[in-house]
């Protein structure tokens, strides 16, 4: 360490269910060093029970130091209002760093609101990239790179992607998988739970399917034809569906009909969802932290999209990209059946990312000062 006695103010945000999920493991070691200070901001981007509320007590975060409660809204309305309502707070803390996790719209939000007020901005899980400039979150990750002091990536890939965006090294640092962290943490409980019972299965009898991503639940031709293709899936092996609020609200304007096969739930806890998909045959979904999560477990993943961020996933992992039509998603679903694709563990998903995490952080903070003031410039 440097001479400095003074604590590092350090204001954690977080407003979706995967941020939870990345920074619990990481926000735990922040608490209890000596040399930082953490608070915790809670956008409310996702605001029932069981899609946030219920993960401060999964994963042991305590509650937030502030609530914003900024709820649904348009992309614009919600990245505006989590501005407005974050601006005075970071105005008030005068943080000397605002710690960011992910893609979603808190997190742009946040780090352009920092980097406005010229707080440096650590990215937690930079550099990935879908090159699909209209997912609405390859935009967050891009801006969010773009304004970032601190850039720590999960896979090689995000490492290399900022590299060629003209990052210096020196503000980047491979760190491995904070969602892993937690994954592995709570693993052992959540198959204590015996999830598959619950719902009349043995281990292996069953798939999972998650679905939320505007680009698929958002177009209705898309959503028909992905729901087609699941009918004939869960012909052979039952699905189990636990249903985002927003998805739910989209089926029903469709009129779109649940096919037999199709077993839906309300959104589960995060262990009950470990619990669950840590025992099943497949999993259908178009959520990147479930690529991740299944590629540890061993569970053959097929992606509802037609592109991923996280290519060390297929590279290396249980992971295969099905498309969005009937027919891409049908033949992706016969490739397995015919040949299961067996992965391996990236390395540095061992468990330990907040770890190296914090060791950057220690580096960035009181190791270089001259650097970190310089970057931010």
């Amino acid at each position: 360490m440097t001479g400095r006695n003074i604590p590092v103010k350090l204001v954690c945000v977080a407003g979706a269910r995967p941020n939870f999920m990345k920074l619990a493991p990481l926000f735990r070691l922040l608490r209890t060093h000596p040399q930082f200070i953490a608070k915790l901001v809670h956008t409310g981007q996702h605001y029932d029970e069981q899609m946030s509320g219920a993960f401060f007590r999964d994963l042991d975060l305590p509650e937030p130091d502030y609530y914003l409660g900024v709820g649904s809204g348009t992309h614009g309305q919600q990245t505006a209002e989590i501005i407005r309502r974050l601006e005075p707070i970071l105005m008030e803390e005068a943080p000397e760093g605002v710690l960011v996790v992910g893609d979603v719209n808190s997190t742009l939000a946040a780090a352009l609101t920092a980097a406005k007020l010229n707080i440096p901005v650590v990215h937690i899980e930079a550099g990935l990239r879908s090159f699909d400039r209209s997912m609405p979150e390859e935009i967050n990750r891009v801006v969010t790179d773009a304004v970032s002091s601190l850039l720590l990536a999960s896979e090689p890939s995000g490492v290399e992607n900022l590299r060629r965006e003209g990052v210096p090294a020196e503000r980047i640092r491979l760190i491995g998988n904070l969602m892993i962290d937690s994954l592995l943490a709570h693993l052992p409980a959540a198959r204590a739970l015996n999830m598959p019972a619950r719902f009349g299965f043995s281990p292996g009898q069953y798939g999972v399917l998650t679905l939320h991503r505007p680009a698929n639940v958002d177009q209705p031709a898309r959503l028909k034809e992905i729901f087609e293709a699941l009918g004939e899936v869960a012909k052979r092996c039952p699905l189990i569906f636990p249903v985002h609020p927003r998805t739910r609200v989209r089926l029903a304007e469709l009129g779109i009909c649940f096919p037999d096969g199709l077993i839906c739930t309300e959104p589960l806890r995060y262990p009950e969802f470990v619990g669950l998909m840590a025992e099943a045959a497949v999993v259908f979904t178009d959520s990147g932290g479930v690529q991740e999560e299944t590629t540890v477990l061993g569970i053959p993943c097929l992606t509802l999209r037609n592109n991923t961020e996280r290519p060390i996933t297929i590279e290396q992992g249980t992971n295969r990209l099905a498309g969005t039509s009937k027919d891409s998603i049908l033949t992706v679903w016969q490739l397995h059946l015919d040949n299961p694709k067996r992965g391996r563990v990236p390395e540095l998903w061992d468990g330990k990312a907040a770890d190296r995490a914090m060791a950057a952080l220690e580096e960035f903070f009181f190791h270089n000062e001259v650097q970190r003031v310089c970057s931010h410039q």
